[in-house]
């Protein structure tokens, strides 16, 4: 067995035990859970440390590193194709590192704990495989498997409106499953190969290109056909306007770890989705539609920047939040430049990092106010002034503060987009002083001014506002040390993707003007 499949399916291991450990023995269920993801970090560690920078990847079998494949369902020439390169192995970090964390920031969690840390090491092995699966049928089952776990975390130890949170996610998710199913099954069929293989039907590309289909007595063109549909299935995940509206009830009512997952983890798919599958099998449907890309990234940035303006709960304000950084992956990702791809991937890894330390801030408020409502809070840096600091600095990253790493990859973003999509351009940019003045202006009602121990009181004791605590810390210091390191030095990460994406250029440089 591959590193890759260790990496994959360990988490099922850490269930096993967690289903044979006495109900009464929480402390070691709980262990049991860190210590399989961290054997998870360390062989993403490991995995970092023997990457082949100078591999390409993407349409190439032999530029992907850490292959592991043999037949599976040999009547339908399905494989169990597992490998990564330069667009994937930033994510596998990325699932890994926020997947140990997510187990200490749950530690408070008592209400059915083997159901929970059995449902999240599901969920891990979900997204885990989702990166590095290179058959599409497998790529497809492990989107599929995170959908049960992440409607259970949501609907059994979620808020008030869990039941409703988590029907919505799946009701929405599960259109978008099935339209790529039918994508999938397309693919399948007219690349006249009759495999998954991703790399193959990468080959095919110029087949699908010419194909057409009849469809309600039309002839429509069979790859900006397949590209929307895939393009509908990703971008319910991303979450794209006017797709988003289940993002922010899921957050709203998710523990905070799942949160921590949802926006650090699984929105990130939709976005590697369409690098990943759409870009290299369908490539003039995606210049076709890469205007249109542009113009959803924007809206996406302005759209998400002012209704986090306009919220209260400070969970709802980060997940729009996450709604507009997204828009940057986006709009970098449609200019088909080398800054603007590099800006767009280096932003999904960014965003995980960052968003993944807003929630977690958040939740540590939660614990003690017991609510999150930002106008009743208050002078909270005269009470809790090192938690003060935790905060403003994942507020100050979250804005793309110089220094820090969300602005490497924001700039990237518009550097690159620019040449193609100046007034699109100019326009996000716009978002980003949106960006600024939510955030600024949340930290300013909540830690500064007078500190009021009546409006305190009429929420929770006072004597629960207790200051950050050491397993609290320790869930946010690894994301801090990340984003600052790749604030000033980013190349350990650009590194890792610049021969993919050279690679995936090559594919669009006939087709485009630039």
């Amino acid at each position: 067995m591959g590193i890759l499949s260790l990496i994959t399916f360990i988490p099922l291991l850490g269930i096993l035990l967690i289903l044979f450990t006495p109900a009464d023995k929480k402390a070691i269920m709980k262990w049991s859970a860190a210590g399989v993801t961290f054997l998870q970090v360390l062989m993403a560690i490991y995995i970092y440390v023997h990457y082949d920078y100078t591999a390409g990847g993407v349409n190439d079998a032999g530029s992907f590193q850490f292959v592991e494949q043999m037949n599976w369902i040999t009547a339908f020439n399905i494989q169990y194709y597992l490998g990564i390169d330069g667009l994937s192995t930033p994510m596998v970090l990325l699932t890994a590192l926020l997947s140990f964390l997510c187990i200490f920031v749950s530690w408070n969690i008592e209400k059915g704990l083997r159901g929970y840390l059995a449902m999240f090491l599901l969920l891990d092995t979900g997204m885990m495989g989702v990166f590095v699966a290179l058959d599409f049928f497998l790529f497809y089952i492990f989107w599929e498997v995170m959908l049960l776990p992440m409607y259970f975390l949501i609907g059994i130890w979620g808020g008030p409106r869990r039941i409703y949170a988590a029907i919505k996610f799946f009701l929405y998710t599960l259109l978008g499953s099935v339209l790529m199913l039918v994508a999938m099954l397309g693919l399948y069929y007219t690349s006249g190969l009759h495999t998954f293989n991703m790399i193959s039907l990468m080959s095919a590309a110029t087949t699908f290109n010419h194909a057409t289909i009849h469809l309600f007595g039309m002839v429509l063109p069979f790859d900006k056909l397949m590209f929307i549909l895939l393009f509908i299935g990703f971008a319910i995940k991303v979450p794209v306007f006017p797709f988003h509206t289940w993002l922010p009830d899921a957050h709203v009512e998710a523990p905070t770890a799942i949160s921590v997952i949802l926006a650090g983890v699984l929105l990130k798919m939709g976005t590697y989705g369409i690098i990943r599958i759409s870009y290299p099998m369908l490539p003039d449907a995606s210049v076709w539609f890469s205007g249109f890309l542009a113009l959803l990234g924007v809206i996406n940035i302005i759209y998400g920047a002012l209704c986090a303006m306009a919220q209260n709960d400070m969970k709802k304000l980060i997940a729009y939040s996450s709604i507009s950084h997204m828009g940057f992956v986006m709009l970098g990702m449609a200019a088909f430049t080398p800054q603007g791809i590099n800006g767009a991937l280096f932003q999904m890894f960014n965003h995980g990092t960052i968003t993944a330390m807003l929630f977690i801030v958040v939740g540590v408020i939660y614990d003690r106010a017991h609510h999150r409502d930002i106008d009743k809070f208050g002078g909270l840096a005269n009470r809790l002034p090192l938690y003060t600091v935790w905060t403003s600095f994942a507020f100050f990253a979250g804005l793309g503060l110089p220094g820090l790493s969300s602005f490497i990859s924001e700039a990237l973003v518009l550097i690159g987009s620019f040449k193609v999509y100046p007034s699109h351009t100019i326009l996000a940019g716009t978002g980003i002083i949106l960006g600024a003045a939510y955030l600024l202006w949340t930290l300013q009602r909540m830690f500064f001014g007078p500190f009021d121990a009546q409006k305190y009181e009429q929420h929770a004791h006072l004597s629960e506002l207790v200051e950050i605590n050491g397993r609290e810390i320790f869930t946010l210091a690894p994301l801090a040390v990340i984003v600052l390191v790749l604030g000033v030095y980013p190349m350990p990460v650009l590194n890792l993707m610049s021969s993919s994406v050279t690679q995936l250029l090559t594919i669009f440089q006939p087709l485009l003007g630039h």
